[in-house]
């Protein structure tokens, strides 16, 4: 990615020198976050919706209406969670501690889906059982409940007379889900292998939260099948990703009685415009534009006892945190139930701090055991990673017949692809069905784009005609036009058009191209447009959004493997769109103009990397528009490819959620006919 910024910026600076002047429009660096402030521009206009639907529910009808409504949004969204008839729990071993003893649990999620957890149990002389319960999940640490400040603050639950059980979500601790043969982590880092495993769950319609979520519900399964807890007396918390599985646990299981998320609650305003959006558990398909913000998880259990832990120093940003407080505890008045919610904040900056463990507790004891306790963390004897580790190994996919979430992705993507395969193939239904799934409109439906008219430029032996097609959404399109010497000039052309488009209707070809390494690898490289245009054809070379010009220069969202428009792609999900839909309108945008503006029918698209797929889907779903699309790097292969290998480079930005419920990339090909040309059949 940086070559390809180091040459584009080479070509600008040459072409400048060459005009004697600077290059007209934006920068390139002013550019380069002109995609990602047109989603927040789309994202504004619900955080109003939103604030105006929540000034309006006041009926206490209409709130359990609208939380369930949401819960089930929710729930069907990251694909529905997955729960066993039973946990088929096993203990695997006992440790005694001063004050408590630990219980090594070994549960089932899912069929073969094994979860590891720690159960920490009061002193039976100290608290007589059957105790209250409360469920501890991790946030992202490589560790998982093995991590200091996590185990520390279930222990303390314990010497408080609480059953804690902490245990470790997929991807940490225990639970990493692909291995190396010698049985170590393959992905390096917890985020990134959530966000890995998010890749083949997008395109199945699902979402890594979902074995969170399951996993918690299947734990708390487990508690309430012990006869030495309280079932009715279930609490949750949790630091961080844990903050973030507290918030989703509470808002969808009822059993829920007492939840204090730490370190994550604020505002998706307010996170947007500080750190981004967050892994892939984080991003609830479409949430914003269904207007689920953070506030909401939180209003979603009311009136139940809620306590929000936040640092003022958090990445998190605070102001957002505070003003979730403030309407939800609004909401929890509504209810007559204002003193339920709580916010703690402590000077500090991200983490389970332990003022924040301590006061987590404290509202457990109160709210499950009726106990007001003043809540002193001593000094605690923290397990090893031998004496804590529930599986022999240390990796729970080291046991038999045990299956990882991969495998589930998998599964459900052949499920699908013989759902698709058994259905009667009809082009018209199934063009519908894909403008729905990518959110791609139709042709006629699509705002014309204003146009920028700029300075000619000379680059080789061609003189161009520099323009910047605006689309609705305020991104700019630049492109560069170059025709042969015998058809009229653009000054001609805008003066006659119509005369000199009837001239070459359907006798002169036409071609859009669109690189993924930007325009200027077609005019400044390879020459491609120079050997077009001896060749008597009109080319238009255009930068799609998020391409050359204006392509993200900002830290890549997560991990370098999820590229330079991760971040962009993850914005547009949660606006329930996908960057494959906005770049193949961005495909139709150019080639309506261009066809218009040259007074042909038709024109050929050519497209090279991460712009061959929305390529498709433009040719796929407007043939009268497109004539043809040429591939300039090897065809994509399928989708389902990617739930089987979802670890290559830059998939992100060409996932569209749920799309194998209906279609797959060979779809596109077989609604295109004849018209794909790749670089096999042209060798």
């Amino acid at each position: 990615m940086m070559q390809t910024l180091f040459r584009y910026r080479l070509v600008l600076a040459v072409l400048t020198l060459m005009l004697g002047q600077n290059i007209p429009a934006q920068s390139v660096f002013a550019q380069s976050t002109i995609v990602r402030d047109s989603l927040h521009r789309e994202a504004e206009t619900y955080f109003q919706s939103w604030r105006k639907q929540y000034e309006a529910r006041t009926d206490l009808n209409e709130i359990a209406d609208y939380q369930n409504r949401l819960r089930a949004e929710f729930t069907e969204r990251i694909g529905g969670i997955p729960r066993p008839a039973a946990p088929n729990a096993s203990v695997m071993g006992t440790i005694q501690r001063e004050g408590y003893s630990v219980e090594k649990i070994l549960f089932e999620s899912q069929p073969r889906f094994l979860v590891t957890g720690v159960l920490f149990l009061p002193d039976p002389k100290k608290f007589s059982p059957p105790w209250p319960a409360v469920l501890v999940v991790c946030g992202h640490s490589a560790e998982g409940k093995l991590q200091v400040g996590y185990q520390t603050g279930t222990a303390l639950a314990a010497l408080n007379g609480l059953a804690a059980m902490i245990i470790d979500p997929v991807g940490q601790g225990e639970r990493n889900q692909v291995l190396t043969k010698e049985g170590l982590p393959t992905i390096k880092g917890s985020t990134t292998e959530h966000s890995t495993l998010g890749t083949g769950a997008t395109l199945v319609g699902w979402n890594t939260a979902r074995w969170m979520i399951g996993d918690g519900m299947a734990a708390i399964d487990y508690l309430q099948s012990r006869t030495d807890i309280q079932g009715d007396k279930i609490g949750c918390m949790g630091n961080s990703g844990g903050g973030t599985q507290t918030s989703y646990l509470m808002a969808l299981d009822g059993r829920i009685q007492a939840a204090a998320p730490s370190c994550y609650i604020t505002s998706f305003e307010r996170l947007l415009k500080t750190i981004g959006p967050q892994d892939a558990e984080q991003n609830i398909f479409g949430q914003i534009a269904l207007g689920m913000d953070h506030a909401d998880y939180l209003m979603m259990r009311a009136p139940r006892p809620t306590l929000i832990a936040c640092a003022t120093r958090d990445f998190f940003d605070i102001a957002g945190t505070w003003t979730a407080f403030r309407d939800a505890k609004r909401l929890y008045q509504r209810f007559g139930a204002g003193r339920s919610i709580e916010l703690v904040e402590v000077d500090a900056t991200h983490g389970w701090h332990p003022l924040i463990r301590q006061a987590s507790v404290q509202f457990m004891v109160q709210h499950l055991a009726g106990r007001i306790v003043d809540v002193a963390e001593p000094t605690i004897q923290v397990l090893t990673a031998q004496e804590m580790n529930v599986t022999p190994q240390g990796q729970v996919l080291l046991l038999a017949n045990s299956d990882s979430a991969f495998d589930h992705v998998r599964r459900e993507s052949q499920r699908l692809a013989e759902q698709r395969a058994a259905s009667k193939f009809d082009a018209e239904m199934l063009r519908k069905s894909i403008r729905t799934t990518a959110a791609i409109r139709d042709l006629a439906t699509i705002p014309s784009p204003m146009i920028q008219q700029l300075p000619q430029v000379r680059i080789g032996n061609l003189t161009y005609q520099s323009i910047r097609l605006q689309c609705s959404d305020g991104v700019h399109l630049p492109a560069l036009i170059a025709r042969p010497a015998s058809l009229p000039t653009a000054e001609n052309q805008a003066v006659g058009n119509q005369v000199a488009g009837n001239q070459v209707a359907g006798k002169h070809q036409v071609t859009c191209i669109a690189m993924a390494e930007g325009k200027n690898t077609a005019v400044g490289v390879n020459n491609e447009v120079e050997r077009r245009v001896s060749a008597g054809e009109t080319v238009m070379v255009v930068d799609l959004r998020g391409i050359g010009e204006t392509m993200p220069t900002e830290k890549p969202w997560y991990h370098e493997r999820f590229g330079a428009n991760g971040g962009n792609a993850v914005l547009a999900y949660l606006l329930g769109k996908s960057l494959v839909g906005m770049r193949a309108e961005d495909c139709l945008v150019a080639a309506r103009w261009l066809a218009e503006n040259e007074g042909v029918d038709s024109v050929r698209l050519v497209a090279s990397g991460e712009l061959m797929i929305p390529a498709m889907h433009a040719a796929a779903l407007e043939p009268q528009l497109i004539e043809s699309v040429e591939f300039r790097d090897e065809a994509p292969g399928s989708w389902s490819e990617v739930t089987e290998f979802p670890f290559k480079d830059n998939q992100i930005v060409n996932l569209v959620h749920g799309a194998l419920r209906s279609y797959d990339i060979p779809d596109l090909t077989r609604l295109m006919k004849n018209r794909l040309i790749t670089p096999e059949l042209t060798q």
